[in-house]
């Protein structure tokens, strides 16, 4: 019954994560299907800041319309579900040096040499070979000394295509991609998403990935190589919990 428990136990640790993995022993990652994002559960319309709305004034005689962009239209994405291809160039670099050296010390004495000729009684009373001119002494001596040296380098190179999943009232598009590629038994995942302007995107229908707010990037993926790079539940339970 021990043997029992404790394996339910591990196996409620583990959660769903692990049941999908037994599922998958001896066949490479299922891939998921291409679905609707916006009927995920955790799928919310994006709502932001928006300047208040000015009215269209038509002009007699005149094809113009104030306010738009263009007076011919171009194949651009501009509508939801129209495809929009994000260009990730990401190249960061980072080089953080600290140091500190701290020094610290202390000396303190307290003698009673002459105290309204109380010390000729204390002298009498105290043992034998006692000074009181020197009563209490102390020494304290202190020092650190930190150094802290961070080099990081990041470069992140790719292109994702992406669907209009809503349109702001400002014209402002949210684009939303995903792309899953699987190498042998490693699927590859790539999740992108974020806010764009309709004049940041290229004739080509590319916009870049630093021209998109409230950008969330993801790259990762599942299979038996991240198996092996990620360490145990057990290991991240006591790295989680140790106080040493």
């Amino acid at each position: 019954m021990v043997r029992i428990s404790l394996a339910l136990a591990c196996l409620s640790l583990a959660g769903c994560g692990t049941l999908q993995r037994l599922s998958e022993i001896g066949t490479p990652p299922r891939m998921t299907p291409i679905t609707d994002p916006t009927r995920d559960p955790e799928w919310r319309p994006v709502s932001m800041p928006m300047p208040r709305p000015e009215p269209v004034i038509a002009t007699a005689n005149s094809l113009w319309r104030p306010g738009s962009r263009a007076f011919f239209k171009d194949q651009r994405a501009a509508q939801v579900g129209d495809i929009v291809t994000v260009v990730v160039n990401i190249v960061d670099t980072a080089t953080l040096k600290n140091g500190t050296t701290a020094t610290r010390t202390g000396n303190q004495a307290v003698g009673v040499p002459d105290l309204f000729g109380i010390q000729s009684a204390l002298s009498r009373t105290l043992p034998k070979g006692v000074d009181l001119t020197k009563l209490v002494t102390t020494n304290s001596v202190g020092s650190a000394v930190g150094g802290g040296n961070i080099t990081r380098a990041e470069t992140i190179q790719l292109r994702v295509a992406g669907g209009i999943t809503q349109v702001l009232p400002n014209g402002n598009m949210v684009v939303t991609g995903r792309q899953e590629v699987r190498i042998n038994s490693e699927l590859r995942e790539l999740l992108i998403s974020g806010v764009v302007r309709p004049q940041d995107i290229l004739s080509d229908n590319t916009v870049l990935h630093d021209r998109m707010a409230e950008a969330r990037i993801s790259y990762g993926g599942r299979g038996q190589l991240t198996d092996v790079q990620t360490p145990r539940y057990g290991q991240q339970l006591i790295d989680a919990i140790s106080p040493f």
